[in-house]
């Protein structure tokens, strides 16, 4: 299952480190980040929890960027 949400990031940068940090997170088959878009899209693992995951994906993307949002909730 493929899903899109609104995020905001302020530079190029941190939107790749952000879809880097996406990738790795279980249960999250794929990622992708737009700068351009202000979009992330996710495609999960066969029976992931989307809800779950996102949290988990929040998490790791604040990390990395503390004043990032996505908009998933």
């Amino acid at each position: 299952m493929k899903k899109k949400y609104k995020i905001e990031v302020d530079c190029a940068n941190c939107a790749a480190k952000m879809e880097t940090a996406a990738k790795k997170t279980e249960g999250v088959k794929d990622a992708t980040v737009s700068f351009m878009t202000l979009k992330m899209t996710v495609e999960f693992d066969e029976g992931a929890d989307p809800e779950k995951t996102m949290d988990k994906v929040f998490a790791a993307c604040r990390k990395i960027e503390p004043d990032c949002e996505i908009y998933y909730k």
